[in-house]
């Protein structure tokens, strides 16, 4: 497999200030983004890649922090499924997130970390500072845009509201409105970090302390709704970690505890609890039709021209096909070309992040070349 060549890994200041869902706006919002790839004469092969709660622009080039390679090199590349000899991809870090592009931990006016000053935000100001970038790189208009879980959301969001950007859009294991009992799954986790005394409510920057234990634990409870339950079942069971019998104690006894420690630990590395907390609470307030009295359709009917191919996975219980069918139920009731498929894979909602071969070729086939 050919290595993707990062065209560009940079990050770009917006030109104007960036109004928001919450009334407030943003002066110079920093976008980091990676691009791969060539835009052609036209203009028309660019393709936006969105990424999930806690991805970021490292698409197909190795993560400067863990050393491991970009999150979806699968799928990224020279000859590969969004095959870089013809599109242009695009992946920008998402607002509010801690790679490079503004978030909590980025410095306001007053030279002082933003920290809890920060604006709530919402998925489609997220999107809003991609077009913002788009518009910078000269791109008018999408071939198509991308994106699994919160990529998803943030694409749902683009075709609804920005119809007229882009010509397809494919999206992977998401919803159009955040479930109750994924509210309270984030829930969970913001409470853990808030409840860590290290967090000083979000002034951490420069103390020498963050909270990583709440931080730690709000990744853990996260990561058990990515898998599944035959995951976890074939890859630990209930056998022990590095011993014969049961300590009677509260160490790691099972595998599965020092898989879901070790995945804690190492998220701290990488991660900043703020920009969870301001993530995960962008993607509770996601309601597509919160605006339309709640009909779907009515959200998606400025998209009917829009091509969509929708993807659910037989293991996902995150956001399982249920929410994938109301989306498609919508579109045909607005007239909207839309193709579904619900693809068996063991994984869970993180399926589309793993090696998963009818992915490849539904995605390779959607999009043409």
């Amino acid at each position: 497999m050919a290595d993707a060549i990062v065209t560009t890994s940079e990050t770009r200041k917006l030109a104007a200030p960036l109004s928001l869902d919450c009334g407030r706006s943003l002066d110079n919002v920093e976008i980091a983004y990676e691009a791969y790839g060539t835009l052609n004469a036209s203009r028309d092969n660019a393709i936006l890649v969105c990424h999930a709660t806690t991805g970021d622009q490292h698409l197909a080039s190795p993560h400067p922090i863990t050393g491991k390679p970009g999150w979806w090199a699968r799928m990224v590349g020279p000859g590969l499924p969004i095959d870089t000899d013809h599109f242009y991809v695009v992946c920008p870090n998402v607002l509010g997130s801690c790679m490079g592009t503004t978030g909590p931990g980025s410095l306001a006016s007053d030279g002082a970390p933003w920290a809890m000053r920060f604006p709530v935000i919402t998925i489609r100001d997220m999107v809003r500072a991609h077009l913002s970038l788009l518009d910078l790189l000269g791109v008018e208009r999408l071939h198509a845009a991308v994106g699994g879980s919160m990529g998803g959301m943030q694409v749902l969001s683009l075709a609804a509201n920005w119809p007229q950007r882009l010509e397809r859009a494919l999206v992977i294991a998401a919803t159009a409105e955040m479930p109750a009992q994924n509210i309270a799954f984030q829930e969970v986790g913001r409470q853990a970090i808030m409840a860590d005394p290290d967090w000083q409510e979000g002034a951490y920057y420069g103390t020498g302390k963050s909270p990583d234990a709440g931080l730690a634990v709000a990744r853990m409870a996260a990561h058990i709704t990515y898998l599944s339950e035959e995951t976890l079942s074939e890859k630990f069971g209930r056998r022990l970690q590095d011993r014969e019998a049961k300590t009677f104690g509260f160490d790691a006894d099972f595998q599965v505890e020092s898989y879901l420690r070790h995945q804690g630990t190492a998220f701290t590395e990488r991660f900043d609890a703020n920009s969870y907390l301001y993530i995960t609470r962008a993607m509770s307030y996601f309601d597509l039709g919160e605006e339309h009295g709640h009909r779907i359709a009515e959200a998606l009917a400025p998209a009917k021209n829009v091509r969509f191919c929708l993807v659910s996975f037989d293991s996902d219980w995150l956001y399982p096909t249920v929410e994938s069918r109301k989306i498609v139920h919508a579109l045909n009731a607005v007239g909207a070309p839309v193709s579904f498929m619900e693809l068996a894979a063991p994984f869970g909602h993180d399926s589309f992040l793993l090696d998963v071969p009818a992915l490849d070729r539904v995605i390779r086939g959607f999009l043409g070349q």
